[in-house]
């Protein structure tokens, strides 16, 4: 080293290492920061995403409305106007019951608390145990802290359950419907933002992408970029009115076996659990669980109030076990430690909205990824056999 510089040579310095744990608590870090953001700015966020997610699935209908020189203004109006049709006469035709059920909950929920109340009454032994006298100068010290105060003398439950217990119940009823009914502007608000960004996006969206692959340099490959659109379009689209037609057949066919049992509102609940299986998982167990109640209002507390529920699991095991798996093969397969891990963020993030589209939302991601060769160790992990 000294004959080296005594000579003139120029020495190099040792080569610099990668900050490759400066670069992973940068990523973190940002991914934090996103996840900060979706959580506290999801009213804003959220009909953005829903109108995205909705738009690349009706963008290649109207761009085969296009190739017939239909106006894009034109064939999007008509493809609203379709799909909001049906759900408007099928919203008109549940309006009646879901409002009888909306009114009898509070009711339920007292039911519900005298039904528990009277079991555990049958539980506990029939002979009180002898009261013990406190004197009152005394007092207990909890962890010589906090002094406990003495009790007041308990007075007899009445024969017809606790009434402060069914109090309870019917106020928690009441303020869950006092929260509803002031959330609904807010949602009818973010329910029109959603519609008049569908319509901006199919008729204003493949201009302004085109133009951004155009303009911006970073885009190198243009063919690329819009090959990759539109194979994201067209598979999602596969994907999602797939999905569709079967909650649409499952709802459909267990309204039409609940309808045979003489099972009350069966309609009504042939259309939830069909909604409700958009989020694997969560939605059936939620399905089920409601049906059980629906059971027990129709043939009290027995067990021909479980038909209703054990009816929705053996269709619905058909359906997840060997129709949804055959029909969507396994290009679309999704592990199911990952799909839930994913349904859980997705709901705390945007709750029911945010189950309902996380499905959705983690095919376009993984379909986009895999189409770019990005992540590719997280493309395998969701696709994972089990």
């Amino acid at each position: 080293m000294s004959d080296a510089v005594e000579q003139g040579e120029t020495v190099s310095p040792p080569p610099l290492r990668p900050r490759q744990p400066l670069q992973h608590t940068l990523a973190w870090l940002l991914a934090l920061a996103c996840l900060y953001t979706l959580y506290f700015a999801k009213s804003l966020l959220l009909p953005v995403v829903v109108a995205a997610l909705f738009a690349l699935l009706l963008s290649p209908l109207v761009a085969v409305f296009k190739r017939f020189h239909v106006p894009r203004t034109f064939s999007a109006l008509l493809l609203l106007a379709a799909i909001g049709g049906p759900f408007t006469l099928l919203g008109s035709q549940l309006a009646e019951p879901a409002q009888k059920w909306w009114e009898r909950l509070p009711e339920l929920s007292a039911q519900l608390s005298d039904e528990l109340d009277a079991f555990g009454r049958k539980l506990t032994p029939s002979e009180a145990p002898a009261p013990q006298t406190v004197e009152p100068q005394q007092g207990f010290r909890l962890f010589g802290w906090l002094r406990e105060e003495p009790a007041a003398p308990a007075t007899a439950a009445p024969a017809n359950g606790d009434p402060a217990l069914s109090d309870r119940v019917m106020q928690g009823g009441m303020e869950v419907m006092v929260k509803a009914l002031g959330a609904t502007p807010a949602v009818l608000a973010q329910f029109f933002t959603f519609l008049v960004l569908v319509l901006f996006m199919l008729i204003f969206g493949p201009s302004l992408y085109s133009t951004f692959i155009q303009v911006f340099p970073q885009v190198r490959d243009k063919q690329a970029a819009t090959d990759l659109l539109e194979q994201v379009q067209r598979e999602l689209s596969r994907y999602i009115l797939t999905v569709s037609l079967i909650n649409t057949l499952l709802g459909a066919v267990t309204a039409g076996v609940l309808a045979l049992m003489e099972v009350e509102d069966a309609l009504l609940w042939g259309v939830m659990v069909g909604l409700l299986n958009f989020a694997p998982y969560v939605g059936p167990v939620i399905g089920m669980l409601v049906l059980c109640l629906a059971g027990i209002v129709q043939y009290g507390p027995g067990l021909e109030a479980l038909l209703p529920a054990l009816v929705f699991f053996c269709i619905n095991l058909v359906e997840a076990q060997f129709v949804t798996p055959t029909v969507l093969g396994q290009r679309m397969r999704l592990h199911p430690l990952v799909l839930m891990l994913w349904l859980i963020l997705w709901g705390w993030l945007w709750g029911v909205v945010g189950v309902l589209i996380a499905v959705p939302l983690l095919v376009c991601l993984k379909l986009a990824a895999d189409r770019m060769h990005l992540l590719q160790h997280w493309v395998k992990l969701i696709e994972s056999p089990l």
